[in-house]
């Protein structure tokens, strides 16, 4: 079950971010988001306003971003949105991080099919790296979160770490990515099983194989 949020104190977080305002590029990047949509319907705009907003604080910071109450507020008169309406977004979805986070946000799904295929050793090789569940290392370098499903269930179990998901993992391929990450590296992303390229089944399709190496019509096999 995904933790709940620790709101940092709102005079720190006014007295750091009260002028909040875009950067050059991302003022020229939000007025391409919003002539996406019609004259009336700027509150569609909210959710990518709200994440280009993420990802400037966390240029700012040199993490992976989070949203100061000021931030949302900022956001909010950018599409004439009550406040709270902007805050009910943010709250609702895990994409929008509501306390500071590390340079790396490792997200560990909990959900059932990540479960029973091992996420217990995901979470596991995270601590014996000294994550903790719900907090940030203390070089600031990685923030652990267990959250719901994020759509991997076939490459069971699976984490986000910032916008790359790596999946089939370990407790040994687990500690090799935060390795790979503490030293600079960029690791391999997606499917760490060896030979596998997305979620292929494992050893070879074993249904419609005649579709592998063509486009087969089965509709006269099945009449």
């Amino acid at each position: 079950m995904a933790d709940a949020v620790q709101i940092p104190d709102e005079a720190e977080t006014r007295a750091r971010w009260g002028n909040f305002a875009w950067t050059d590029a991302n003022a020229e990047q939000a007025k391409v988001v919003l002539a996406r949509y019609p004259k009336g319907r700027e509150h569609s705009a909210v959710m990518p306003l709200l994440d280009l907003a993420q990802r400037q604080v966390g240029a700012e910071t040199n993490t992976q971003g989070w949203l100061p109450i000021p931030v949302i507020e900022f956001v909010a008169e950018q599409v004439n949105m009550p406040y709270i309406r902007a805050l009910e977004v943010v709250s609702f979805y895990t994409m929008y991080n509501m306390a500071p986070v590390g340079r790396f946000h490792v997200q560990v799904c909990g959900t059932t099919p990540c479960m029973l295929r091992g996420s217990d050793e995901v979470m596991a090789a995270c601590k014996a790296k000294g994550l903790k569940k719900g907090g940030t290392t203390p070089d600031g370098l990685f923030t652990l979160t267990e959250v719901e499903c994020m759509g991997n269930c076939a490459s069971a179990p699976m984490v986000q770490i910032n916008d790359d998901n790596f999946e089939d993992l370990d407790f040994d391929r687990t500690t090799a990515i935060l390795d790979a990450l503490a030293r600079g590296e960029s690791p391999k992303t997606g499917t760490q099983e060896p030979g596998r390229h997305t979620v292929e089944p494992l050893g070879g399709p074993t249904t419609l194989t005649a579709m592998v190496n063509e486009n087969h019509d089965y509709r006269g096999e099945w009449a």
